[in-house]
């Protein structure tokens, strides 16, 4: 059998590794939550039935195979849908598919379709809520995380006790849908403190240039939870067609941010939010957004807006839980600053409630 050091080289250099030549153990997971939730907002008079309130209805399975010395190999397929309906939830079958491995003094390397480094700093460190990171139906934050995923993604993680650090690659294959990106984050927590930033280059399939950068921070103390954080998405070059498609939707939306981004160049938001666990069974949260928007050259998309969002979380058990969330937008600024066309009236305040039941497995 090779040394430990050489086949974990060896490994971690062409991602095909050799394997012990013990029987490997390997464990396979089928996991996934099911979601569902009444929702009315006041823009459209609207109440209907969404299929993910709270969270994104979802299955996956994780795959987890023992190679020996300290060495595991690693994947992931996850598919997103509606509860409502049974459709699936976006373009992409699999909202991640990807395969790596991981070492126990080498740190974890994966490649394929998974969640960017954005996305993954602010999850782990100062998400709106703890026990569920993000408001599916009314998340702000998500619009300026540049898609939240990637596909074709080279993905470094490693940990130093209190200290996690990230970096990401993703290659420019020249399509019409897929960015080129490259970022990373550093991450600290320690004692109820976790504290982490992160930035990430995106060149858009239209040759649009952005950059991204967050920074935020957590605290727990019994049953206090406080969060605060920073985010900026800003543009260095011309917004082409196919780009703006994109930041459109990175953008815009009744849950990515709420209104449009236009010829705007940069946007920025600052979040604050409190969470309290009042009795082992019910948690209330309450989370407040400030976004700015400028750099419109025809002045209508220079803008601002405010979010607010109060949830209070009941569980019936560890898998299962009910909620109900209480949400109010408005946004004032330029000739573009709405939500949305109801009819000829342009929208620029709602309120939204949410009623919902989500089961874990």
């Amino acid at each position: 059998m090779a040394s430990s050091f050489v086949k974990t080289t060896i490994a971690l250099a062409v991602l095909g590794g050799t394997a012990s030549l013990a029987s490997a153990q390997s464990s396979v997971q089928l996991y996934g939550i099911v979601d569902a939730a009444v929702r009315s907002t006041s823009n459209h008079g609207k109440t209907q039935m969404v299929g993910g309130g709270m969270s994104q209805s979802r299955w996956g399975i994780n795959v987890k195979e023992d190679l020996g010395d300290g060495l595991s190999a690693i994947a992931n397929l996850e598919n997103r849908f509606l509860t409502d309906s049974g459709n699936v939830a976006a373009a992409n079958y699999f909202q991640q598919s990807w395969v790596g491995l991981r070492s126990k003094s080498f740190g974890q390397l994966t490649l394929g379709r998974q969640y960017n480094i954005l996305f993954d700093v602010v999850t782990s460190t100062y998400a709106s809520f703890p026990y569920s990171p993000y408001m599916e139906v009314y998340k702000p934050e998500i619009g300026l995380a540049m898609g939240a995923r990637n596909n074709n993604m080279l993905k470094y993680v490693a940990e130093f006790g209190s200290v996690r650090a990230a970096l990401q690659y993703s290659f420019d294959e020249k399509s019409a849908t897929d960015s080129k990106s490259a970022g990373g984050y550093l991450r600290y927590a320690a004692n109820g403190l976790a504290v982490g930033g992160g930035y990430l280059y995106t060149k858009m399939p239209g040759g649009t240039e952005f950059d991204a950068y967050t920074l935020g921070a957590s605290y727990r103390t019994g049953p206090w939870y406080f969060s605060a954080g920073y985010g900026m998405n800003k543009r260095k070059n011309e917004l082409t067609p196919v780009s703006n498609a994109l930041i459109n939707a990175y953008w815009n939306g009744e849950t990515n941010g709420g209104f449009l981004p236009g010829d705007a160049k940069k946007r920025q938001l600052l979040q604050l939010g409190a969470g309290y666990q009042i009795t082992p069974q019910l948690n209330l949260g309450v989370h407040y957004y400030h976004a700015k928007q400028d750099g419109s050259a025809s002045g209508a998309f220079n803008n601002k807006a405010d979010f607010i969002v109060a949830v209070a979380d009941y569980a019936f058990s560890k898998r299962t839980d009910a909620y109900f969330g209480v949400d109010y937008t408005r946004v004032k600024g330029g000739a573009g600053s709405y939500i949305e066309k109801v009819g000829s009236d342009l929208v620029r305040n709602r309120t939204g409630i949410t009623v919902g039941l989500r089961h874990r497995f």
